[in-house]
């Protein structure tokens, strides 16, 4: 039975929604939840550019401080109801992995909870995207790398150096949505097998003693129609006793704890 949604966002998201804190602590107390996590996107390595338009990807550092005051208050605040816990979601970048072990060295005795995801690919100039954007800037992707196998290549490689990376003593345990290069695999379909990335990545999960984000934030999105991973690789996790963890990845208030019946069987 999932009573803890591992993966949920804030007000202080700036591509989020303006739901207030409460209104998701709430949501998960409504639905019988005995604990949550705030895993608000972490402000990307200093030196590092946001390559989406609106260069909304992250908070900011300025902004950081308001955003775990706030939730350590609501975590006493709401203490005999839930256990609400403060942390983030921190983006691995290549090329940028001093600068995030930095990061994680000041704020990490901050946190009671990390994820460690990949939404930003390193091109081969050098230059970066954020590929769970939009379809265009998948699109683009597709053509610089060259194919779309190239693009997962490229995804899974990312993915495993981020398994395998010593960031410090405050490494994330767990790595976020696996699957995320499948974001739009009803436009872009594949017609190639991704199982041998996926495997690799599973012995590495196992052999790196982390957890996996079981993240049910694609079955929403119009051209993915899954969970990240898929119940197939879920399966795979729990046969290698990989530990997992629900996450709804939330950004509005409404989407906290969702998706669960379709992952609560892994959690019996």
């Amino acid at each position: 039975m999932i009573i803890h949604d591992g993966h949920v966002h804030s007000h202080f998201c700036p591509h989020g929604s303006a739901d207030k804190m409460e209104e998701y602590i709430e949501r998960a107390i409504k639905l019988g939840l005995s604990s949550i996590s705030f895993t608000e996107h972490a402000p990307l390595p200093r030196g590092f550019k946001d390559p989406v338009p609106g260069q909304d990807s992250a908070i900011t550092l300025d902004v950081l401080p308001q955003y775990l005051k706030t939730a350590e208050e609501l975590k006493n605040y709401y203490s005999s109801k839930i256990n609400v816990s403060t942390g983030l979601e921190v983006d691995f970048i290549d090329g940028y992995e001093k600068e995030i072990t930095s990061f994680l060295n000041e704020w990490g005795g901050k946190l009671d909870d990390t994820i460690l995801s990949v939404h930003f690919l390193r091109l081969p100039d050098n230059s970066y995207i954020c590929l769970d954007y939009s379809p265009e800037a998948f699109q683009l992707l597709i053509e610089t790398c060259g194919s779309l196998k190239k693009c997962y290549e490229l995804y899974y490689k990312t993915l495993l150096q981020s398994v395998k990376a010593d960031l410090g003593p405050f490494t994330p345990a767990r790595i976020g949505h696996i699957t995320l290069i499948r974001k739009f695999q009803k436009l872009f379909p594949r017609n190639f097998d991704d199982s041998l990335f996926l495997e690799e990545i599973m012995t590495a999960l196992n052999k790196y003693s982390k957890e996996l984000d079981v993240n049910t934030a694609g079955l929403e999105k119009v051209h993915c129609k899954e969970t990240y991973p898929p119940q197939r690789w879920i399966e795979r996790a729990v046969s290698l006793d990989i530990p997992l963890v629900y996450g709804s990845d939330a950004h509005s208030a409404g989407r906290t704890g969702g998706g669960r019946s379709s992952v609560e069987k892994y959690f019996n």
